[in-house]
């Protein structure tokens, strides 16, 4: 049972629903000026959203789990880049109403494709209350509503960044109801059989909560349940440069969902490289696990399992593994990779070129970090999260995976029967250029 009633969940998604069509119709500068004022607005109240933070972080020590604290956890530096984030956003091309297709169809019949929101999206997300602002900073830039559901851990600062965020709405006329929260998981489990309220669910959280919503809902859900992402040390390898993207990929944030969590070594590559690996990983605390051929070569690694294989870490443990080949290393991120992001460490560009071209993930990368799997480090000022799909979007979502788009036909009295039959008129089909409204 819900804390709140079904008529006030109802009532919040109907109020979000009039507030997505008040955004549709709104001018980039509206937007973008409510994004620019909740930027002030985070500087401004640093020190009371720090003090919320550590209310909850007091709370949830011993609790949960070191890498979900660790997401938990705000510093100034965190609300310095929300704002940053905030402003990216801001800063971007307005990505509605614009023209993605324009053509006649005959002299005086006009087809354009034009982007359009998708409506009002359901966010649920664990622990990391700076999501909250990458949301809300994008769903209000694509003119989208959110109804939004943080972890319960994360309360305290969940309440007063929503406030920062419906406090820059109503400073610019608009509604408030464009960004609400959700009391509980019931509420959400609700809005979840309301497929005439809701256009499309995002989880931003553990394998456990993406898999139960999507199990729950006829809704679309973007996501991905799985962070098992891989880099590949080719026989080709730099030493240096194959020791530095692992520990950048493994050590730069180890409980993010692009760090990587297994490492396929050549062969032909492993007397030089692994060695080099455990003697910069070792003593920065990594726990090593490698494969039978991996402790042939450094007896000192814990033995890996099949279940290593497998495993989204989110900590700094590494698996390890000798592959025969490069044949052997994809066929091994076919069978364990969650489709997120995989690397490949070479200086042979045909190699590479065949792993660019035969993986398939939503992030495939050569001679750099899983880590830049981000929609910031993308340029997309933010991300709603990050999906392993086909459908629709897939890696990190930005702006443009909150988008659809609609047909406008505009004619003088155009009739489908004049185009049919005997001496009937033809389609022109004519393009002319898209771009801004």
């Amino acid at each position: 049972m819900s804390l709140e009633s079904p008529s006030l969940i109802q009532a919040k998604a109907e109020a979000a629903r009039t507030a997505s069509r008040r955004l549709a119709t709104t001018s980039s500068e509206q937007r973008a000026g409510v994004l620019l004022r909740l930027a002030d607005l985070l500087e401004q109240r640093q020190a009371a959203i720090l003090e919320a933070n550590a209310e909850d972080v007091r709370a949830a020590e011993g609790v949960i789990d070191a890498s979900s604290l660790q997401r938990l956890k705000l510093d100034s530096s965190k609300v310095a880049a929300m704002a940053q984030g905030v402003r990216a956003v801001a800063g971007l091309p307005d990505p509605l109403h614009r023209i993605q297709l324009r053509r006649d169809l005959d002299e005086g019949l006009e087809l354009t494709r034009v982007a359009c929101p998708l409506g009002v999206l359901c966010v649920v997300f664990e622990s990391r209350p700076d999501a909250l602002i990458q949301i809300s900073a994008l769903a209000l830039k694509s003119g989208n509503a959110a109804l939004l559901k943080g972890g319960s851990e994360a309360r305290h600062s969940n309440a007063i960044l929503l406030e920062a965020v419906q406090s820059a709405l109503r400073d610019a006329d608009l509604p408030e109801t464009a960004i609400q929260g959700l009391g509980d998981r019931a509420a959400v489990a609700v809005l979840l059989q309301r497929p005439d309220l809701i256009d499309l669910v995002i989880p931003r959280g553990s394998r456990e909560l993406v898999q139960s919503l999507q199990a729950a809902t006829r809704i679309p859900v973007l996501g991905h349940a799985d962070g098992v992402c891989h880099m590949v040390l080719d026989q080709a390898a730099d030493t240096t440069m194959a020791v530095a993207l692992v520990r950048d990929a493994k050590l730069q944030y180890p409980s993010a969902c692009n760090a990587v969590e297994t490492v396929l070594i050549h062969r032909g590559a492993a007397e030089r490289l692994l060695p080099a690996l455990v003697a910069d990983l070792a003593p920065r605390g990594v726990e090593l696990r490698g494969c039978a051929a991996c402790r042939a070569i450094a007896p000192d690694l814990l033995p890996a399992t099949d279940a290593d294989w497998e495993a989204e870490y989110g900590a700094p443990i590494l698996a390890l593994k000798v592959v025969t080949d490069l044949d052997e290393a994809l066929a091994h991120i076919r069978a364990h990779g969650s489709g997120h992001t995989e690397a490949i460490v070479t200086e042979d560009a045909e190699v590479a070129a065949r792993f660019l071209a035969e993986v398939d993930a939503a992030g495939v990368f050569h001679n750099a970090s899983t880590r830049f799997a981000d929609g910031f480090r993308y340029g997309f000022g933010a991300e709603v999260g990050i999906s392993t799909g086909r459908i629709h979007a897939r890696g990190p979502v930005g702006l443009e995976g909150l988008l659809s788009y609609r047909y406008l036909l505009r004619g003088r009295g155009h009739r489908v029967e004049d185009y049919s039959g005997p001496g009937a008129r033809s389609f022109i089909h004519k393009d002319k250029g898209a771009g801004a409204p």
